[in-house]
């Protein structure tokens, strides 16, 4: 399939590119940018003309729920969901059941993303056997079948000696391991922020030291063993202090932030909505607009999804009781979109936080328009406006605490691999 898009507002957070351009598309590559190739004839041409083009968004945790648990969803709907949010590559979290802590599995999970249309599909490896924290999992197998890095997603890792052994494990093979930053024992049956709204709707709290606690431990770990390790939604202003110093003091660390976190705070907790019961929990405004600033020095390397769908009973109860997570991955672009709005930054300034700067920490060739890189491609119109509604959403999980909410930003294609695997309807 040839394809050459034209007339398109091409941006290259990568190269600085932001410029009405053409591009032309074979083999599943970018043959060119700006000039036709020799003998280059087009299957199909789409007219971008008010479009943006970017490179296709590269998300850090998408849950896909398969293996085990298709009840809540499955590679099909959140692929075709990641698709719909512009989304070509993606990691998706060991936290499946049973866990992605065997070879097999994790070989099963890549060839049925292989099967059928979507992202390009990523595993992030068990750090521990059944994420129980106790025993290694055999981390070279794993990486041969296919895992980019290896986690405990949302499960405790209480002892310090095993992060240790897991650490100078990762460091002696150059494997990255990827850690969300909560103290158990502090966090223990929380699930609001420790602040005044949890105090006065009397919900059990998640106190800041729960992260800042376990990013002290962790940190002081990568400086003995000099492990690669990216820290996972890091959620208050505490914690952006203690990463921007390990930046300045050298240490190879990067981080994220959930886009939820960017936008949303306690005070979205505070008429119950379960679609705000968060991991880790939406926190002050204070912490929030932390986040804000850190993204905009460029502390924080990355924005994603978190996306979690679940199933609707497990939403349908108190707040204390629902299962925490939402469904992100359709609402990455526009919610990116919007902050960079109102944070005033360039749309390429932006952009890079969902696109090479995730490639990068994932080790990946994604994120990046130029001649002879993967034809991975996100084409939205930045203008315009839906409204969030369960029917508007691909994902099986409708669990989002933007519902009713206008959006200004929607994908219209998604090439991957030199395919459209997404088109937008015009309704």
């Amino acid at each position: 399939m040839k394809i050459h898009l034209k007339n398109g507002r091409v941006i290259d957070p990568a190269s600085g590119m932001d410029a009405i351009q053409d591009i032309y598309l074979a083999a599943g590559h970018i043959q060119a940018v700006g000039s036709v190739p020799a003998d280059f004839h087009a299957n199909q041409v789409i007219d971008a003309a008010g479009l943006v083009v970017c490179p296709g968004l590269v998300d850090l945790s998408l849950r896909l729920r398969e293996p085990g648990l298709e009840h809540i969803a499955g590679l099909e709907s959140e692929m075709r969901a990641a698709a719909a949010g512009g989304v070509t590559s993606l990691a998706c979290p060991p936290d499946t059941h049973p866990p992605l802590d065997e070879p097999g599995l994790v070989e099963m999970l890549k060839f049925r993303a292989r099967t059928m249309p979507g992202p390009r599909v990523y595993p992030v490896g068990a750090l521990t056997r059944n994420l129980k924290g106790e025993r290694l999992t055999e981390m070279a197998e794993l990486h041969e079948a296919g895992c980019i890095a290896f986690s405990q997603a949302d499960a405790p890792l209480v002892d310090t000696q095993v992060l240790l052994r897991a650490m100078e494990y990762a460091a002696t093979f150059g494997f990255s391991v990827w850690l969300r930053p909560q103290d158990p024992h502090l966090a223990k049956n929380g699930v609001a922020h420790d602040g005044v709204v949890a105090a006065r709707l009397g919900l059990h709290p998640i106190p800041v030291p729960a992260e800042t606690v376990a990013l002290s431990t962790i940190l002081l770990l990568v400086r003995e063993t000099g492990a690669r390790v990216h820290l996972c939604r890091l959620s208050s202003r505490a914690g952006v202090e203690m990463v921007r110093q390990a930046k300045k003091d050298g240490l190879p660390v990067t981080c994220d932030v959930n886009i939820h976190h960017v936008h949303l705070s306690e005070m979205d907790v505070a008429d119950f909505d379960p679609n705000c019961h968060l991991v880790p929990p939406l926190r002050s405004q204070r912490d929030r607009d932390a986040l804000r600033q850190a993204l905009e020095e460029g502390v924080i390397d990355a924005i994603c999804s978190d996306h979690a769908p679940v199933d609707e009973d497990a939403k349908e109860l108190p707040f204390q009781e629902a299962e925490p997570g939402a469904t992100g991955v359709e609402l990455l672009l526009p919610l990116t979109l919007k902050w960079a709005n109102e944070a005033g930054l360039p749309l390429a300034r932006a952009l890079a936080y969902i696109t090479h700067r995730p490639a990068a920490i994932m080790g990946v060739d994604a994120g990046v328009i130029a001649a002879g890189r993967p034809a991975d491609l996100c084409v939205f119109d930045p203008d315009a406006a839906w409204l969030v509604t369960p029917a508007n959403l691909a994902s099986l999980g409708k669990n989002s605490p933007y519902l009713g909410l206008e959006m200004i930003g929607r994908v219209a294609y998604t090439i991957i691999d030199g395919h459209i695997d997404f088109k937008r309807r015009v309704t």
